[in-house]
């Protein structure tokens, strides 16, 4: 038994509490393997490659996926939750797996999976509301050693029909490759007609459609007159799900803003995909250094949406991410997308301590919407005193002041805290306001100090009684995943593909690596200066036959000239 502890934050927007675990990750796109670029150097001494790949792990993200018409599901999961509210609750819902739930008090749920085992390959969604009003400000507090860690949540109050709404001018962009193919392009496709609905006489629209390729509907934002409306209607209606996903162009497609002065409408994006892709790190560059005014709002469909792409793509775009699992929630999630978008937002956040010396995460403070409360934490060695925030909710001035010292005893703050530290710094690479290697390093104090998971640190179990018979080697096997519920295997992964068996290697050189605290073995010979090829962008394995017939045909002429001086 190996046993994982690990804390999260518990999202919630208008009034809706929600808790979603990942159990299947999905099959990726992973877009252009490799891109060089070769230098000769001017004295002769040789020349220099560099090697420009996107996906640069691309190797460790693409695990074998089970087709479900061959093999049976694995990987069953059992689920059980003990839900501790801390108000009454209303309703407690499970939206993609049947479950029993028990009452022990007004506060408190007992949630389990109705079926024993249950195959992962859709995420598990828990949503609950409070029965009546629900606190709008929490403020929680530990000490760990020698320093006190704060979490503050901030509900900033209703004021809709305060102003009337700003005309807006939104960019939607579909996703239509063929990982969503099925159910997914059907909630995709309804989303999108259902956010045209939602358009006003004033607004101005476009549409975006990609797979590995890319269409605009119009050249640019045309006004959401009838005409436009209907031309949008039938343009999307018309979408099939097939081909790769290819998501960096239509990204900064939407974010070319024609009006980029403009004080009449509000640039808003709205990218409706599952975020099946390997180049994450692409999309949030992109974001951090094209999105000028607009404000991006991810919509992610179908069982097993890509959670991280989703919410740090929202985050850098100063927007939020909605999540649609089945087509029963299409209209609910997007008429809650569109009621924050026409409603006014709190901006020019900006938070401040009574004391000095307080370190606060997030550093990029978003913008909210409607029923979003602010996720403030902070770091000290020793918090007192007052915490204000401040804003602008339309033209009026918005401020809440905290005092520190009613916060209530929290346990896990200091954990969530580094969490949110490690995002700032990865946020900062990525806006190249913090070199990689700088980051890397900030990243790993973090994680080491608070012992956490991060891109730099990892958890490893050492099995105290192990059956392995002495003398036999370790082997070690690509354990396959399931396909996400709703995928179409052929869609993804093409037709005529042979029955997965997973491939089992020799893990002993790999195990000798972990425990080793010397330079690891750089090949499977061992050699301790192997010979280091270049890799260039030539067919080096035609060339390479080609010289070995050159040499041949040299031998056999010079064996010729001998006999012919001979005769």
């Amino acid at each position: 038994v190996v046993q994982i502890e690990y804390q999260e934050t518990i999202k919630h927007s208008g009034g809706t509490y929600s808790l979603r675990l990942p159990l299947v990750v999905a099959p990726r796109y992973n877009p252009a393997p490799i891109v060089q670029s070769v230098e000769f150097n001017k004295d002769g001494s040789g020349f220099g490659a560099t090697v420009n790949d996107p996906v640069p792990d691309r190797d460790r993200i693409e695990p074998p996926v089970l087709d479900p018409r061959k093999s049976d599901p694995v990987n069953p999961v059992t689920i059980s939750v003990r839900l501790k509210a801390g108000f009454t609750l209303a309703e407690v819902k499970s939206h993609h797996h049947a479950v029993d739930i028990q009452s022990t008090d007004e506060t408190t749920r007992a949630i389990k999976l109705t079926a024993a085992d249950v195959p992962a390959d859709k995420d598990f969604e828990l949503t609950w509301t409070a029965k009546g009003t629900a606190p709008q400000v929490g403020l929680f507090k530990e000490t760990l050693s020698g320093k006190d860690y704060l979490l503050a949540t901030i509900t900033p109050p209703s004021v809709v029909g305060t102003a009337p709404a700003m005309p807006r001018e939104t960019i939607f962009v579909i996703d239509n490759s063929g990982s969503m193919d099925g159910p997914s392009m059907m909630q995709a496709k309804d989303a999108l007609l259902l956010g045209l609905a939602k358009l006003k006489p004033t607004d101005r629209f476009n549409v975006i459609r990609f797979d590995d390729t890319m269409d605009l509907l119009f050249a640019t934002a045309v006004p959401a007159d009838t005409t436009n409306i209907n031309a949008a209607r039938s343009f999307v209606s018309s979408l099939q799900a097939s081909g790769g996903t290819e998501m960096l162009q239509p990204l900064k497609a939407s974010l070319v803003d024609d009006n980029v002065s403009s004080k009449t409408h509000l640039r808003q994006v709205i990218f409706i995909t599952d975020g099946a892709i390997g180049n994450e790190q692409e999309m949030f560059a992109t974001l951090t250094s094209q999105r000028g005014r607009s404000r991006v709002f991810m919509v992610g469909i179908g069982s097993a949406p890509n959670s991280y792409l989703m919410t740090r793509a929202a985050e850098l775009g100063r927007g939020s991410f909605t999540f649609i699992g089945d087509a029963t929630q299409v209209t609910s999630r997007m008429d809650e997308l569109f009621n924050k978008l026409g409603n006014p937002s709190v901006t020019g956040i900006s938070i401040a301590a009574s004391q000095a010396g307080v370190e606060f995460t997030p550093a990029l403070l978003p913008d909210l919407y409607q029923g979003e409360p602010l996720l403030v934490m902070a770091e000290a060695k020793s918090l007192g005193g007052s915490l204000t925030v401040t804003g602008q909710i339309g033209d009026a001035p918005w401020s809440v002041t905290l005092p520190i010292t009613a916060a209530a005893e929290g346990k896990g703050i200091s954990k969530l805290w580094a969490h949110r530290k490690i995002a700032d710094i990865e946020v900062a690479a990525t806006m190249g306001t913090l070199s990689t290697e700088v980051s890397a390093k900030q990243v790993l104090a973090v994680a080491l100090t608070h012992q956490i998971v991060s891109s730099q640190t990892s958890l490893i179990a050492v099995d105290k009684s192990p059956k392995r018979p002495a003398g036999e080697k370790l082997t070690r096997a690509e354990v396959p995943l399931n396909l996400p519920a709703g995928w179409n295997f052929d869609k993804v992964f093409g037709t005529d593909q042979p029955v997965l068996t997973p491939k089992q290697r020799d893990a002993q050189a790999d195990f000798l690596q972990l425990a080793s605290t010397s330079k690891p073995i750089t090949s499977e010979q061992g050699l301790a200066n192997p010979v280091q090829l270049p890799q260039t962008a030539t067919p080096s394995q035609l060339f390479a036959i080609i010289s070995m017939l050159m040499m041949v045909l040299g031998l056999m002429l010079r064996m010729f000239a001998v006999r012919v001086r001979t005769v």
